[in-house]
């Protein structure tokens, strides 16, 4: 994989590498979840633009107290809410979003926050946290998931095909809960408003570089 390929691409050659690989009744929960995903359209109570970002007592990787308030300060940003560090999709799109959206996004002053519920391990370095180039934060409790209607759960299904796995997203998660944000995207401006959203149900997908910018240039310039 190269850091020039969509993150679609990405995900259907991770797909084929791992045909096979898993055991059959994982890979049919997973994909009977992804099917159902996919049909059940748009989430209704999504926050919509022009309505303000949520805020919540968060924390950073080294496990110390946050806001999303004190974080952006004031400035313009683009959030990225994804499930954790387990999820081979989450990581196959914030290392597209590294390689490819964070230097376009500096170049205008903007930030990239990723979020998600899984608490802060304390296995980095300090050499490693300070080399970090964009903020990683974590939502014990999926506060701001829950305030901006992107909060979900894994299925019966997948909750046992996660544990048989290894698995156990109450072990993972800050508050001990399987909750999940939806992987969004959100542009909010200065004034901490949000002028974009992208949610998508279906957890093997996500906003490319590319949109992500456009949306940058027609809603925050």
């Amino acid at each position: 994989m190269t850091t020039t390929s969509t993150i679609a691409e990405q995900v259907a050659d991770y797909h084929r590498a791992s045909a096979g690989q898993l055991p059959s009744e994982v890979a049919e929960a997973f994909t009977a979840e992804q099917r159902a995903l996919a049909a059940a359209g748009e989430p209704s109570g999504v926050a919509q633009p022009g309505t303000r970002l949520p805020d919540g007592e968060l924390l950073d990787v080294a496990g110390q107290p946050a806001t999303l308030a004190q974080t952006l300060s004031g400035k313009p940003a683009v959030i990225v809410f994804y499930r954790g560090g387990w999820c081979p999709y989450c990581n196959i799109a914030l290392r597209t979003y590294q390689a490819q959206l964070v230097p376009a996004l500096a170049e205008r002053g903007i930030g990239l926050v990723a979020i998600s519920p899984q608490a802060p391990d304390g296995s980095l370095s300090t050499k490693e946290l300070k080399e970090l180039t964009f903020t990683v934060l974590s939502d014990p409790g999926n506060q701001i998931a829950g305030q901006l209607g992107i909060l979900t759960a894994p299925s019966d299904g997948t909750r046992a095909a996660q544990l048989q796995l290894g698995l156990d997203l109450t072990q993972v998660n800050a508050d001990g809960t399987t909750g999940l944000p939806m992987p969004t995207v959100v542009i909010v401006d200065a004034d901490g408003l949000i002028r974009w959203i992208d949610v998508h149900l279906d957890y093997a997908t996500r906003a490319e570089p590319g949109q992500v910018l456009q949306a940058v240039t027609e809603t925050i310039g």
